[in-house]
């Protein structure tokens, strides 16, 4: 017999691709509603179908990111849209063996009335929230982060939907801890970001014994303002070997003045400037985080990703849509020594370089914090098994 179709919803970038890398190891079907954007991982498997509208917002998902990210999605039709969806969502749960939620509190959302109005199993996978956002926070740190209060820890809405899900899977041991604490039976199976890590997709020329600087500028409209402050500071270290993990097209490469583009090919091209010529380098994420020895970096996952590594990570604010101050502290208090957010103009990064370069010491406590805090991959085997048991037991009611 034919297994049922599964439904995924998701909302986010990091989201579709957990989801889509989820979805590839069942056996099933797949209907995906992304919630921002057109979840073009999920698209990539061959046997899925997109349930809805695509709702492409200027802010990236993050609208409440600032009041400049909320005006302009709000003016591209943010509420009406959003309403639509789900209506959408819960046309595609119908005869669905379940429903995958993976987001955040509003995905859940979306997902509890598909799943109750179909009578469908409800499934979610948290990979946002972490208990250790809450590390060193204080009152007065929450009272200046008010709006990302939601995104700081699970409010008391979001936490009684989560006790009503069939299963709900997090991000790492505290925050597992923080749920079950507060009657959620939570569990925490691996790493999302560690399971999506790519491979090294191919080998890379580092002739030159140099430690590798990996500049990860995100997937994010901020790389226009990040990038070329890395370029800038790479080339004043003539001691690394900085490599670009581009994923953008190279029509979307933004350099600092005076600098020119030189593409070899669709995946490589060549940032010249300063004295400096730095690679970036297309489809090569993987190859480039385990080839690095530090990152600079205004990602959330592939941040994360370095970290988790055990690769000491310098992060410095943009003015968004995502890597704003609000979350660059709060990636901070995630990672703990495993992230040094520090002034973005190319002198004090490259500063911050050297100073983490010449000190063993550090270097470890860096290691040992993203190491700990991200945790192993291995989740998303675990959570696809027991969606399969899920599904089976609906399909035997």
């Amino acid at each position: 017999m034919t297994p049922s179709p599964l439904l995924f919803i998701s909302n986010g970038t990091a989201e579709d691709l957990i989801g889509a890398r989820l979805a590839g190891l069942l056996d099933h079907k797949i209907r995906y509603s992304p919630l921002v954007g057109e979840g073009l991982p999920y698209a990539k498997l061959g046997n899925a179908n997109r349930v809805g509208r695509v709702l492409s917002l200027p802010s990236g998902g993050f609208p409440f990111g600032s009041l400049e990210n909320l005006k302009a999605d709000l003016g591209t039709g943010l509420i009406g849209n959003s309403i639509g969806q789900w209506s959408d969502a819960t046309r595609g749960a119908r005869g669905a063996g379940a429903v995958v939620v993976v987001g955040d509190a509003y995905a859940l959302m979306v997902g509890t009335v598909a799943a109750r109005l179909n009578k469908r199993p409800l499934i979610h996978v948290q990979p946002l929230l972490s208990a250790q956002y809450l590390d060193g926070l204080g009152v007065r740190g929450a009272l200046r982060e008010l709006n990302a209060l939601g995104a700081n820890l699970p409010m008391p809405y979001e936490l009684r939907l989560a006790r009503g899900a069939d299963a709900v899977f997090v991000r790492d041991a505290a925050t597992q801890r923080y749920y079950q604490q507060r009657g959620v039976p939570a569990r925490f199976t691996g790493s999302f970001a560690m399971d999506v890590l790519p491979a090294p997709e191919r080998e890379l020329d580092l002739s030159e014994n140099r430690p590798v600087l990996a500049l990860l500028p995100g997937s994010r409209e901020d790389h226009r303002e990040s990038l070329p402050v890395m370029l800038r500071a790479a080339a004043l270290l003539p001691e690394v070997t900085p490599l670009v993990a581009w994923p953008h097209d190279w029509e979307a490469v933004t350099l600092p003045q005076g600098w020119t583009l030189n593409i070899q090919n669709d995946a490589e091209a060549l940032a010249v400037g300063d004295g400096a010529g730095i690679p970036l380098l297309r489809g090569a994420f993987g190859a480039v985080a385990r080839a690095a020895d530090l990152a600079i970096g205004t990602s959330g996952t592939a941040n994360e990703q370095l970290a988790g590594l055990g690769i000491p990570v310098i992060a410095f604010a943009t003015r968004g849509p995502q890597y704003t101050e609000g979350f660059a502290r709060r990636q901070g208090r995630l990672l703990g020594a495993a992230l040094q957010v520090v002034e973005g103009n190319p002198a004090a990064l490259a500063a911050q370089v050297r100073a983490v370069l010449d000190d063993r010491s550090r270097r470890g406590q860096a290691a040992l914090a993203g190491l700990t805090r991200i945790g192993l991959a291995g989740a998303l085997p675990l959570i696809a098994a027991e969606i399969e048991r899920l599904a089976e037991n609906k399909k035997n009611t």
